[in-house]
């Protein structure tokens, strides 16, 4: 049961975050957002670990595929869903990358884990999918956004590499007794080193470029506390007492939960919507049923 709030409640983490990183993707390149928001994150890791985390053992070729799970997890499949939300909008970008994710999830926890799904969860992911699909296609028919094909090119490439971030991260958090924050720690440095490379390679803008400062910079503190620091420390969690393709069907939930926090900032919610969020639900109560 643990595993299934943590993963909820970093769906919810996702979903108020998320919208805050659209804004913030009109004043900092992907990359330099995804750098800076990693940075605090991992300071503040930092000093959460050194007080409160006892001591953990690892090999080196542990610490290796962490790093490499956090290179790729969150290095390249941040940077990509970043891409995505500035080309498509968030409702797209979540549509492709949290319906893939669960599915190509599974199917890498299952090559490399031999962590196998029965038939019921299989159903229950189903309808999950299902439901948070056709939420966001009555969401679109609501609202117009652009079209970019390599929008959902780059929401595709996000959804594969959390994936393969999810599953190394299951591996590792379930056969040695690491405990979440410190690899939420460990994961951050892998990110932060393809990020640092590819800025230099490309030769991207380091700081944003707005009129309000000060505004953006309260803003990217509030969307990196939520979205990253509070969103990495429960997915380890998750992935410490679930499995990994459970854990990415409940991330997809942040759709469902986004519906929230669209009608708090005064969006109308249609009654189809509505009904297919109630639908979802009962497939994550079912699937929670059966942990």
């Amino acid at each position: 049961m643990i595993g299934e709030i943590a993963a909820l409640s970093t769906a919810l983490c996702w979903a108020v975050a998320s919208r805050m990183f659209q804004i913030l993707g009109k004043s900092f390149s992907p990359l330099a957002l995804n750098f800076w928001k990693g940075l605090v994150a991992a300071i503040v890791l930092f000093a959460v670990t050194q007080f409160v985390y006892p001591d953990f053992t690892l090999t080196y070729n542990q610490v290796f595929w962490l790093l490499l799970s956090g290179a790729i997890g969150i290095g390249l499949g941040d940077t990509f869903f970043f891409q995505a939300l500035n080309k498509i909008g968030d409702s797209q970008a979540i549509l492709v990358a949290e319906t893939l994710a669960p599915i190509i999830t599974a199917l890498f926890a299952m090559a490399w884990i031999a962590e196998w799904l029965t038939w019921q969860q299989w159903l229950g992911i189903a309808v999950v999918i299902l439901s948070v699909d056709m939420v966001i296609k009555l969401q679109k028919k609501q609202k117009v956004e652009h079209f970019e094909m390599t929008g959902y090119v780059y929401a595709a490439l996000a959804a594969i590499c959390q994936a393969f971030g999810a599953v190394i991260s299951r591996d590792i958090l379930t056969s040695t007794d690491i405990d979440p924050a410190n690899a939420s720690q460990i994961r951050l440095l892998g990110g932060m080193a393809i990020i640092v490379v590819l800025m230099l390679i490309k030769k991207d803008r380091w700081l944003p470029k707005t009129e309000n400062l000060k505004q953006t910079w309260l803003l990217f503190a509030g969307a990196t506390i939520i979205g990253t620091f509070a969103a990495l420390f429960l997915q380890m969690l998750a992935f410490t007492h679930t499995k990994a393709a459970i854990v990415q069907t409940l991330f997809a939930t942040s759709v469902i939960l986004s519906l929230g926090v669209a009608r708090i900032m005064g969006e109308k919610i249609s009654g189809r919507v509505m009904l297919w969020s109630l639908v979802a639900l009962g497939g994550v109560a079912f699937l929670v049923a059966l942990e």
